[in-house]
């Protein structure tokens, strides 16, 4: 039996069609915060995220974008590393 957890934090990542990519990024932003361009990241509730997931499949075309969500029980729970200049829209994570 596959044991439920309650995802508290996410990474968001998607490539979408020119005339869809405005609709999705407004649609991620008001859920979560920028990272990079095309990336997206943040805490969110459970319902939240089902929310989430349900406007973006009424936006995306299924044949043609690709939306990837990458789920954490808590910030704490990964590490992060950077090379290069860091984006300047991102959260602060202290590990």
């Amino acid at each position: 039996m596959k044991k439920e957890y309650n995802y508290n934090y996410i990474f968001l990542f998607y490539d979408i069609g020119e005339k869809r990519v405005n609709k999705v990024f407004k649609v991620c932003k008001r859920y979560l915060k920028p990272h990079q361009k095309s990336v997206f990241r943040g805490h969110i509730t459970p319902s939240n995220l089902l929310s989430l997931k349900k406007e973006l499949n009424r936006i995306i075309d299924k044949n043609e974008d690709y939306i990837s969500i990458i789920k954490l029980i808590s910030q704490s729970s990964f590490e992060e590393e950077y090379l290069g200049k860091k984006g300047g829209q991102s959260e602060s994570i202290f590990i």
